[in-house]
């Protein structure tokens, strides 16, 4: 009898374990993939990239980043941590130790012979510099008191670096202002005010630098500037140059691929823009005002090629594009780019 109910739980989990993957099998065959954009800046989605074989989300709420190291593998933060994926969408790394959680923002440079990611973290209120490899900690930026300032909120939302090593981090989610250190730490200066002034900010809440630009300068995304959000520009010694672009929603992040730039906009959509910064090709558009900007679109209610609240975007070596929702079931999405005259 006991060996009977041991072939019978054997025969049951082997059941199950079929019923899963069949079930995978024809979700996959219901999602197809979605063509998006035009010209030189066409892409299509692929259905279930990142996804558990069981087709959940394996990163949970998502409100960050993604940026991509040397080999390839795709890096994104969640509310739990950071995610590492192949480009086919396998999930081979994670750190989710209290270092590494709520990174709202990420930058990776190589240095020497390492690569780091820099990591604004919101609810901690700090920047972060950690070995994208080992997880190794290497510096910390809190509130720099030498600012002179004295602020209720130290609440980070974007991180980028100069060529130099200079690292400047915004308080985006408090008093705009954007503070400068040396690649130590050392607190340099900061600029930057909260207002919806022409050299103000209303939620400077993505940067990074601009190297379609000699010399380089910070694109900075000024979310809820009005009547509309902008991108502007300033020097990396904190002057205003210009403002790039208006009336693009709610800007929250930007990452650079040639002479082009991904803008994801808050309220459910990707624009494309080139070294003039004129509008190539609008992405995923969300045409529902419930669902465009929505934390809270559960994953049964997404829908392939249209986005609920884009937050992160990089590009790969290809061009292609991965897009990172701010939502409750954590979204991250790959969009292949297609070949001029071509297909994929």
């Amino acid at each position: 009898m006991k060996l009977m109910k041991r072939i019978y739980s054997k025969l049951l989990a082997i059941s199950l374990v079929w019923a899963s993957v069949s079930s995978c099998l024809l979700a996959d065959d219901k999602a197809k993939p979605v063509r998006m954009g035009c010209g030189i800046m066409t892409f299509d989605t692929v259905p279930g990239w990142g996804l558990r074989p069981d087709g959940t989300s394996s990163i949970g709420p998502t409100h960050g980043s993604v940026v991509i190291d040397g080999e390839g593998h795709i890096y994104t933060s969640a509310n739990q941590g950071v995610f590492v994926f192949t480009p086919e969408g396998m999930l081979i790394q994670s750190y989710t130790d209290k270092d590494y959680t709520n990174l709202h923002d990420m930058e990776i440079r190589k240095e020497g012979d390492r690569e780091f990611i820099y990591g604004a973290r919101n609810v901690a209120g700090e920047g972060i510099k950690f070995d994208c490899h080992s997880g190794e900690v290497v510096l910390r930026l809190p509130f720099p008191k030498e600012s002179g300032l004295n602020l209720d909120k130290f609440v980070p939302t974007a991180i980028t670096i100069a060529e130099n090593g200079d690292i400047y981090l915004s308080n985006g989610y408090a008093s705009n202002h954007i503070f400068r250190f040396d690649k130590s730490g050392k607190y340099l200066s900061h600029f930057g005010t909260k207002g919806n002034g022409l050299k103000e900010f209303n939620t400077a809440h993505g940067m990074t630098l601009d190297t379609r630009y000699s010399p380089n300068r910070l694109l900075i995304c000024d979310r809820n500037h009005q009547p509309k959000g902008r991108l502007v520009h300033y020097s990396l010694e904190g002057e205003f140059i210009e403002e790039v672009i208006t009336g693009l929603g709610q800007p929250t992040s930007v990452a650079i691929f040639g002479d082009y730039v991904s803008v994801p906009d808050l309220k459910g959509r990707v624009v494309i823009l080139d070294k003039t910064n004129t509008i190539m090709a609008v992405l995923g558009h969300n045409p529902d005002p419930a669902k465009g900007g929505n934390y809270k679109v559960p994953q049964a209610e997404w829908v392939e090629g249209v986005f609920s609240g884009t937050h992160g975007s990089y590009w790969d070596k290809q061009g292609n594009l991965y897009v990172q929702d701010w939502n409750v079931s954590g979204r991250l999405m790959k969009l292949v780019r297609v070949p001029v005259g071509g297909s994929n």
